[in-house]
């Protein structure tokens, strides 16, 4: 039996951080390859990607990745926990991977193991202390480390693991794979050198994807020491042919239509727009300072609406999720597909196989599947792509264009 690993990524873009997190993948585990499950044309905090989905497939098998998986849009713009849910029902579902290594702040299993233990249990105390916060306009991170302090259920170390994002990715994997009664192995390993939401790198070599998307809109010509040769190569083909990187005011048009267009009813339709805040983002639009999207986020802040809340907030505006087609109910349900972005020689042998082990379809193209989640991915191909300096046909509906990457 081969020994498959299993990375959840974004990259946005390939960096050498991520380089090491997939050497470290291999000598960690030994596999026999790596199969990655990525966010497609929007990130989880509700952001376009800097470069299309396809670009960033490349740069991940030019990398050591072996498959690059698509996670459904559906899942890839959500919190940390369906965000999870997701992506380890994908690596689930292709019966050959046995091991998900992820990076932690931590660089430990065991408190993650605890708190994740203790919220499948659901304790009422917990429970209740938790929604208490949330009702005093905390957000979830932060309510759930609170009421963890004052409920004393966990130590100091586990409460102290939970303020920071990897860790709380990392949280949610453990949950996932109990979810959904997964074979899967979970390992991790300890993120280095930058931090998370660090907008100026503090290593040589190692620098945030944050940073390198702040350095793309700039300073460009500082990027190259920040990424593996191949990915800088992609990054400059991309750049030229007018495809990327892609910053999210570059959407403002379409989202201000979708606004000023809707009554504040139907607003309220859309996926996520909870609490009357369509009616805050109609009365704000007009008194913006200048008219972007950022403006427009940072008007509308608060303790409980954080940042990346109002991005994905906007970003299932801009991408059509309504509530009676984006839910909880859906979501439980799963992936409805395997979509296959890229793959590199080995890759392939592991698709041949996958094709006997998958417990959901493999798809290669776009036009072969017929499914609600697909008609999400494509409505995300399409509004990522009208970030794009160049518009070209090919480009937007890339879904129906372009196979997958071969490396």
């Amino acid at each position: 039996m081969m020994n498959i690993a299993g990375v959840i990524v974004e990259y946005n873009p390939f960096h050498y951080g991520h380089q090491l997190h997939l050497d470290r993948t291999r000598q960690l585990t030994g596999c026999d390859a790596v199969v990655a499950v990525m966010s497609g044309g929007f990130t989880q905090r509700g952001e376009p990607a800097s470069f299309s989905k396809w670009a960033r497939a490349e740069m991940a098998l030019r990398a050591g990745c072996d498959v690059v998986l698509e996670l459904p849009s559906a899942y890839a713009v959500q919190p940390a926990e369906w965000f999870a849910y997701g992506a380890v029902a994908v690596l689930e579902a292709t019966g050959v991977v046995n091991q998900l290594v992820f990076g932690s702040e931590s660089g430990s299993l065991e408190h993650l193991q605890t708190v994740a233990m203790l919220m499948e249990q659901e304790p009422e105390q917990l429970q209740q202390s938790i929604r208490d916060y949330l009702n005093q306009g905390w957000s979830y991170p932060a309510a759930l480390s609170r009421a963890a302090t004052a409920s004393g259920l966990l130590s100091t170390e586990a409460v102290a693991m939970l303020q920071q994002p990897n860790n709380t990715l990392g949280l949610q994997y453990l949950r996932a794979i109990h979810q959904l009664n997964s074979r899967i192995t979970p390992l991790t390993i300890q993120r280095e050198q930058s931090g998370y939401h660090d907008l100026q790198p503090t290593h040589e070599q190692i620098a945030s994807a944050t940073s390198i998307r702040h350095m793309l809109q700039h300073e460009p010509e500082r990027v190259a020491a920040y990424v593996p040769p191949a990915t800088w190569e992609i990054m400059q083909r991309e750049i030229a042919a007018g495809r990327g990187s892609v910053q999210i005011d570059a959407l403002w048009l379409p989202l201000l239509q979708r606004i000023a267009t809707s009554s504040p009813e139907m607003l309220a339709e859309y996926y996520d727009m909870n609490e009357g805040i369509e009616h805050r983002l109609k009365r704000l639009l007009p008194s913006l300072p200048e008219p972007s999207v950022n403006q427009l986020i940072d008007s509308l802040k608060t303790k409980r609406y954080t940042r990346a809340r109002l991005q994905r907030l906007l970003a299932h505006l801009l991408l059509g999720h309504h509530k009676n087609s984006l839910n909880e109910q859906m979501l439980r349900r799963g992936p409805g597909y395997l979509r296959v972005l890229g793959f590199t020689e080995r890759g392939r042998s592991l698709l041949k196989q996958m094709k006997s082990t998958a417990s959901l379809p493999i798809i290669m193209r776009a036009a072969d599947c017929e499914h609600e989640q697909m008609t999400l991915d494509i409505q995300a191909t399409v509004m990522q792509a009208a970030g794009f300096t160049v518009q070209e046909m090919r480009d937007l509906y890339s879904d129906y264009y372009y196979p997958p990457v071969r490396v």
